[in-house]
């Protein structure tokens, strides 16, 4: 079917998101109604029937659900099944529109929308229609693209939803996750599967370059800038010319490093150490950290207006201890590979050993993992990995101690759970507070009161 012969429905609550897709689209279709009440959805749809129907995730309703597009989407599917939705949302309903894909919705816009990428979707959906295509979402199995990342779970089946749905645009991504997760697999997954796939893709660790070394590294230097300056050097952002940039352990970096990225980012202009004339810049920024969004947020030593430019889309990833049934899919592919590698026959994991899998916590997640079963691979004497073969890290899990006297002084009961706390968390204050269930200020003033 053209375009110019659909019949479209649009509701959302917002007025002049109505008028801006009433002026869009009338040109482009043959006849389009807008509905500011979703209440009255069911008696529209008994009278008309229509080729596609825009549906904004969130109203202001009786349903305080906070996702009210997902109660409506449900309603539509049950009174015309073969009617294509197209869900409108913001980039905080992002995770609430991946779920209405699983719900039966075709795709999903975000405000705001290109107009051109909006009637491309609108096409998209009404010749799928036509041509008798599935216009209710995307099955699992299609929605995984070739990346190096495993996992059925349904929490990674909705990380490789989220990424083929932002990979395309030039949206600023802020990957969220535990050390070992695998921030920079899906930072590399990202961009493989983005318009800049064939140009650069740069990766530095912010957080381990000092104030000196900082904007020397990231935005380059003139000769004779500095002592060991002995050639004009491009930096990173450069490097990165037409590609991506990944800014790893990005929340580790201090106020003046923050506010130097941010006029970068503001003015896509870097200026090299010892030089005057600013240099154009064309990346597409990715960013982890370790830190969740909200202590990334409550951080007074964080810039909001940071989060803000580097956090468009974000993405967590959830602890290998959450995946479930990932956690011998992973084990089984890393036998692969290490078996291989060390050139010993196929191996299998007894039931046993499955399950001393699955018990485990993983505090270094999927890295830990990957280093216990490259272990057992090494000193498996036959085909079968047995529960005794897979031995898990030390430096993860200290070994238990002989039994000592036990501390019954409540400032030293304190001051050694504090200093177990803070080893545990490699010195993350915000971490090592959280675990604690106090304060960052309250845990500053407990370290100068015992001098730790």
């Amino acid at each position: 079917m053209q375009l110019k012969k659909a019949s479209i429905l649009v509701v959302d609550d917002d007025t002049d998101v109505l008028t801006a897709v009433r002026l869009l689209l009338r040109p482009q279709v043959k006849e389009i109604v807008t509905e500011k009440n979703p209440e009255h959805i069911p008696s529209i749809l008994k009278e008309k029937t229509f080729d596609l129907i825009l549906l904004d995730m969130n109203f202001v309703s009786s349903i305080n659900t906070g996702n009210e597009g997902l109660f409506w989407l449900k309603k539509i599917k049950e009174l015309k099944p073969d009617t294509a939705v197209i869900m409108i949302t913001a980039y905080g309903d992002i995770d609430l529109a991946i779920r209405s894909l699983k719900e039966g919705a075709f795709d999903f816009v975000v405000k705001p929308w290109l107009n051109e990428k909006l009637i491309g979707t609108i096409q998209a959906a009404i010749s799928a229609k036509a041509n008798g295509t599935k216009t209710t979402g995307f099955a699992p199995s299609s929605t995984v693209p070739a990346f190096d990342l495993l996992g059925e779970s349904e929490a990674m089946q909705a990380i490789f939803v989220k990424i083929r749905k932002i990979a395309p645009t030039d949206a600023n991504i802020l990957i969220l996750g535990e050390n070992g997760t695998g921030k920079e697999l899906v930072a590399k997954a990202i961009h493989q599967h983005s318009l800049r796939a064939d140009k650069p893709f740069v990766k530095v660790d912010v957080g381990a370059l000092t104030e000196s070394l900082f904007e020397s590294e990231l935005f380059g230097h003139k000769k004779g800038a500095f002592t060991d300056a002995k050639e004009d050097r491009a930096g990173r952002f450069e490097t990165a010319k037409g590609g991506t940039i990944f800014l790893d352990e990005i929340g580790n970096i201090s106020l003046q490093q923050q506010s130097k990225l941010l006029s970068v980012l503001q003015n896509r202009q870097v200026i090299r150490v010892g030089a005057n004339e600013p240099i154009d810049i064309d990346v597409r920024l990715l960013c982890a950290t370790n830190m969740s969004l909200a202590d990334l947020a409550n951080n007074a030593h964080f810039r909001k207006d940071l989060i803000y430019r580097i956090n468009t889309v974000e993405i967590t990833i959830p602890p290998l201890r959450k995946r479930g049934n990932d956690i011998i899919l992973l084990a089984k592919h890393f036998m692969k590979v290490y078996a291989g590698k060390y050139m010993k026959p196929t191996l299998e994991l007894t039931k046993p050993a499955q399950e001393k899998l699955l018990r485990y916590h993983y505090p270094g997640n999927v890295r830990e993992l990957q280093y216990a079963i490259e272990r057992a691979v090494i000193m498996a004497d036959s085909e079968l990995l047995s529960a005794e073969d897979i031995l898990f890290s030390p430096i993860e899990t200290p070994p238990a101690t002989e039994a000592t006297v036990v501390e019954t002084n409540l400032e030293e009961l304190e001051k050694t759970t504090i200093n177990l706390v803070l080893e545990r968390h490699g010195g993350n204050m915000t971490k090592a507070a959280k675990e604690l269930g106090i304060t960052r200020t309250a845990l500053y003033r407990r370290l100068n009161k015992y001098e730790l």
